[in-house]
């Protein structure tokens, strides 16, 4: 609802976004408990109203051992339901400066510059002079054969069939489990870069752009771009670390890092280049995180 309010009021970037939309029952179900209405009893146990005392398979005492002591507060709780399972997530009001604090990048740490890319999921080019790659799972295209089976089996059952509420189950699951994988891999690399990185300098990527693509919405959809860059950005300042984010308009694949010269007739699928005017062959992910961090350090400079 605010999407739409402050896009119509010219507040919002970007498309004008359209209306929102009822939330459908095959989306899952969903509920929500204001206040500390709904509240854990212990590590293991969770307490609803309506429904009683429910077991859960996640230890909370991350959550119990601070309330028992007065430094985390719930204001709500949301009950979901997907694929067969339920979860309950509590919003809290909670101090972070201790955590923070312990986990906190090293002021001595690098900063870097990280190229996002499909075929290598994030290329790190740090100040230090060393290099890394970053390699995604690709959760989508590993269950893409398993999908199509389960969806081609629950197409073809019958309707309000015991089969087909198997074979819907069945094809919910695959769903969770490729989304699971990429919020895991996500979260533990923008955790772990933001902790070890002073500072990140990244793109400024037009998602929705970018998957208008036929060709290549599947895999930048299954990449999660966008996604790791809100995280990098939340958790930067949790930690104490720095986002720097290039201008749309950069042409950090297309510029030499030797010569600065800029290459307009770059293909997107020539993967290495030449310089114009230094001759030096360039790795396209390799230089383009150079080029990020070397206009970083020159707008600090």
């Amino acid at each position: 609802m605010k999407n739409y309010f402050d896009s119509k009021n010219g507040k919002r970037k970007g498309a004008r976004v359209g209306w929102p939309k009822w939330r459908k029952r095959k989306h899952g179900s969903r509920f929500r408990y204001d206040a500390d209405r709904a509240r854990p009893l212990d590590a293991r146990t969770v307490c609803l109203p309506a429904i009683g005392n429910v077991q859960t398979r996640e230890d909370m005492s991350w959550l119990t051992d601070r309330m028992s002591i007065g430094e985390a507060r719930i204001l709500g709780a949301t009950i979901r339901g997907q694929a067969g399972r339920w979860w309950i997530s509590f919003q809290i009001e909670v101090d972070r400066e201790e955590i923070n604090k312990r986990n906190a990048a090293d002021a001595s740490a690098p900063a870097c510059g990280i190229d996002l890319g499909l075929k290598t999921f994030a290329v790190v080019k740090n100040s230090d002079g060393t290099t890394e790659e970053i390699h995604a799972p690709k959760p989508l295209k590993a269950a893409q054969r398993a999908l199509k089976r389960a969806s081609r089996k629950l197409s073809r059952s019958k309707e309000n069939s015991a089969n087909r509420a198997k074979a819907k189950h069945r094809v919910g699951r695959l769903h969770l489990r490729v989304a699971d994988r990429r919020r895991d891999f996500l979260h533990k690399t923008t955790t772990r870069l933001t902790r070890t990185k002073s500072a990140i300098a990244v793109e400024t990527l037009n998602i929705k752009g970018m998957v208008k693509n036929r060709r290549l919405a599947r895999a930048i959809s299954d990449a999660g771009l966008g996604e790791f860059i809100r995280q990098l950005d939340y958790k930067a300042d949790w930690y104490g670390s720095r986002i720097w984010k290039a201008d749309r308009w950069f042409p950090s694949s297309k510029t030499c890092g030797d010569c600065d010269r800029i290459n307009r007739a770059l293909a997107l699928a020539e993967r290495t280049w030449v310089g114009p005017g230094c001759g030096v062959v360039h790795d396209r992910d390799q230089n383009a995180a150079g080029n990020l961090l070397a206009a970083f350090l020159h707008d600090q400079a």
